[in-house]
């Protein structure tokens, strides 16, 4: 019987061997089949190189398991004692995980507030953000560094630390692209594209006409529909036609 070394540093030198498995007793289509591998262990399988998946089947360590010999018709058994169930451990690539991250954490929103020192009477600020206990904020220094823009500030509606960006020069340089490389996969999607077609709107100074406002607007009201909302959509739409 053949046996594979594989080089697990989190072994601390450990070898784990993969055997190979016998085959025996060939009786017609039949096929009498004795395996004994190596069982899984507390910091993963062998994978094909040298990586390992982190894969819990055995707290104590490794262990030898012999299993009983079968008897298989017209088809072989798969013999790979092979687990795959993850990622390499310490293989993460960032840019995935803060679409993820923000997939379930992040808020893409937008707040429309009446402002009479400007002509169309409604100042329009877009915002992304996610939020994070204070005992994990190393998370949010992270996105911080990753986007290169935004603060972080404690949110005293939930007594949790927020990373936000509300500059409209950040978010259509730094912030949306992102999101447009590495897409949001949950209905938040839609938040995405909803906000970065009102920072477009913005850039290109359309919000300060009332037709362009419109537009702003409309798609403000689809976003975050279980959101809480301090003026509605057809109020601020009814004050812009009286202008």
């Amino acid at each position: 019987m053949e046996v594979t070394p594989h080089d697990n540093p989190a072994h601390n030198g450990e070898a784990l061997n993969r055997q190979s498995a016998n085959f025996s007793d060939v009786v017609g289509d039949d096929f009498i089949v004795g395996l004994f591998a190596t069982a899984g262990n507390a910091v993963g399988s062998p994978l094909l190189g040298n990586e390992y998946d982190p894969v819990t089947t055995e707290p104590k360590g490794e262990a030898s398991v012999a299993v009983t010999a079968q008897r298989y018709v017209g088809a072989m058994a798969n013999l790979e004692p092979v687990q795959y169930a993850g990622s390499w451990l310490g293989n993460i690539h960032f840019p995935s995980y803060i679409s993820g991250y923000f997939d379930g954490e992040g808020c893409f929103s937008v707040a429309i507030a009446p402002r009479n020192k400007l002509k169309i009477g409604w100042e329009v600020r877009p915002s992304v953000s996610v939020s994070q206990n204070a005992d994990r904020a190393e998370v949010l220094e992270s996105i911080h560094d990753y986007f290169g823009c935004g603060t972080i500030r404690p949110d005293p509606s939930d007594a949790t630390l927020k990373w936000e960006s509300r500059s409209v020069s950040d978010l259509t340089s730094l912030v949306l692209p992102h999101f447009r490389m590495y897409p949001l996969h949950s209905g938040k999607s839609r938040d995405f594209e909803s906000l970065d077609a009102i920072c477009r709107l913005i850039e290109a100074g359309h919000h300060l006409r009332r037709s362009g406002l419109v537009k702003v607007v409309e798609h403000a009201r689809v976003m975050n529909p279980s959101g809480r909302r301090r003026y509605d959509p057809d109020e601020i739409l009814q004050d812009l036609r009286t202008r």
